[in-house]
């Protein structure tokens, strides 16, 4: 992800403010955007106050998937290492590491890093941070990404040890995980949900549920002091409640959070400042594979020939993404070309669902050849989307019932399989390990994010082959062959 810094009546240290820039457009390598009001009179506490569509749902960086909490845990927490804003692996926690054998990691730490509470971090901090994600109890949807660790050694408080069970290429990469305070003497696992601490340049203030969630600066914190005195996380679920807010000088960044047509008003106003850049986001059509009607990949097939993407980019999203055909971007060194494509077309995706035994019962009559139910939350631009696809889905006779939820119902249903069609977005996407972690049949939840249930023993291979070879050079065949098996099942 990309760092983005809002210089309206705020200055920021760079390295101490640390807010991704996560999106929420679509089918795409997509654009980021930023807004925020002009300078304000000055305040006796610097608090920069922020727009969130939802809530958090979990605040335990075990457990955060969700962007919102995602936004919290990444000012809250701090990993072993980081990703800088060109994605390369850089020290946060761990001042240095070495590799001395291919399968083992030594990470070296630093001696000031602080949690909240006052004590100091050591690796026994570290080793509970991973013994308990790994421990199957607590089903952590993160837990897949790590099974290759086999040991895990504190050589001495500021040294410690993993030992995978093969050379697993995005060891280090997944190592940016938030670390977490082990147990204090005579103490109880904490509920970080409900209190988080972490070393990171905020902490944990309070939350008022659904309306917002307070953070201040660390003074204790490693890099420095943030120039600011706190973070404000305000829940604003409707897009012009956000924008009213913004106009009143009562939210001081927004982040992607904006429709593409209110975005005009702002550009041409000098209170506000737009910053548009290339992102690495992808909305994606979410389908449960084992569904009766979705499993047969003719189906997916014709539902992927009967979307205008391209329609959706311009009408809904004001051209402001490009499409895909895959997760990963053009350019990524891992992203392979040539790949099936599913250009607009309805009359093949007739065919398709006549090959794949679903004929159309009446001709152009009303009867739809099946129906399908498409859930999605209450963001508004999301309806929107679902709005266009049900729509263009009875072009080709299929009925699609739209289901609105409130944002925690909506995305426990999705973790429970328990959907036909819903539509999210991955963030930040950098690593082509989140293949498996999104297709491998080991990541089905609450192991990972498998949420479709698509079970392919052949895209297991070659995901795990993805996995071995610490070499770039080496990795790029099996996600090439895997990015054209997905691209023809397109799970």
């Amino acid at each position: 992800m990309r760092d983005a810094v809002c210089n309206c009546r705020f200055h920021f240290n760079h390295n101490v403010f640390k807010l991704g820039l996560l999106g929420c457009f679509i089918l795409t390598s997509l654009l980021a955007l930023t807004a925020c009001p002009s300078p304000a009179p000055t305040e006796s506490r610097q608090i920069m106050r922020i727009a969130l569509e939802t809530a958090p749902q979990r605040l335990d960086p075990r457990y955060a998937v969700d962007v919102a909490s995602q936004r919290v845990v990444q000012l809250v927490y701090n990993g072993l290492v980081r990703l800088d804003a060109q994605a390369k692996i850089v020290p946060d926690v761990a001042q240095s590491w070495e590799t001395p054998e291919p399968a083992t990691y030594v990470f070296h730490l630093r001696r000031d890093v602080i949690w909240h509470d006052g004590e100091r971090l050591t690796a026994a901090d570290v080793h509970y941070t991973y013994t308990s994600l790994l421990d199957e109890k607590n089903e952590s949807p993160k837990r897949a990404s790590f099974d290759k660790i086999q040991s895990i050694e504190v050589m001495d408080d500021y040294t410690i040890r993993f030992v995978l069970s093969e050379p697993f290429a995005p060891f280090l990469t997944n190592m940016t995980l938030g670390l977490i305070p082990r147990p204090r003497a005579g103490e109880a696992e904490r509920n970080l949900d409900a209190h988080p601490v972490g070393t990171g340049p905020f902490k944990f203030d309070r939350i008022e549920p659904d309306v917002a969630v307070h953070l201040l600066a660390h003074d204790d914190y490693f890099e420095g002091r943030a120039t600011i005195d706190g973070v404000v996380l305000r829940i604003l679920p409707d897009a012009m409640v956000r924008l009213f807010e913004l106009q009143k000088g009562n939210i001081d960044l927004i982040q992607n959070a904006l429709p593409p047509d209110l975005l005009t008003p702002l550009r041409s106003d000098e209170q506000f400042s737009v910053i548009q850049a290339p992102g690495t986001n992808f909305m994606y059509l979410g389908l449960n594979c084992q569904d009766e009607i979705l499993k047969h990949v003719e189906v997916r097939q014709a539902l992927a020939h009967a979307i205008d993407r391209q329609a959706v980019v311009r009408h809904v999203l004001s051209g402001l993404a490009t499409l895909a055909d895959g997760i990963l971007p053009a350019g990524h060194w891992a992203y392979e070309a040539n790949v099936s494509r599913y250009t607009y077309d309805p009359d093949r995706a007739a065919q398709l669902l006549d090959q794949a035994g679903f004929p159309d019962p009446d001709g152009d009559g009303p009867q739809p050849r099946f129906q399908l139910t498409y859930k999605t939350s209450q963001n508004e631009e999301g309806r929107r989307i679902a709005e266009v696809l049900q729509e263009q889905l009875r072009q080709v006779s299929i009925a699609v019932e739209i289901r609105s939820f409130e944002w925690g119902t909506f995305f426990g249903d999705i973790r429970a399989g328990n959907f036909q069609l819903y539509a999210l977005t991955w963030v930040g996407v950098t690593e082509p390990d989140i293949f498996h972690y999104v297709f491998h049949s080991q990541s089905v939840p609450p192991a990972g994010a498998n949420r479709g249930r698509y079970l392919n023993r052949q895209l297991d291979a070659l995901l795990d082959a993805g996995r071995r070879s610490t070499s770039q050079e080496a990795r790029q065949a099996p996600y090439s062959q895997a990015q054209i098996l997905i691209a023809t099942e397109l799970p």
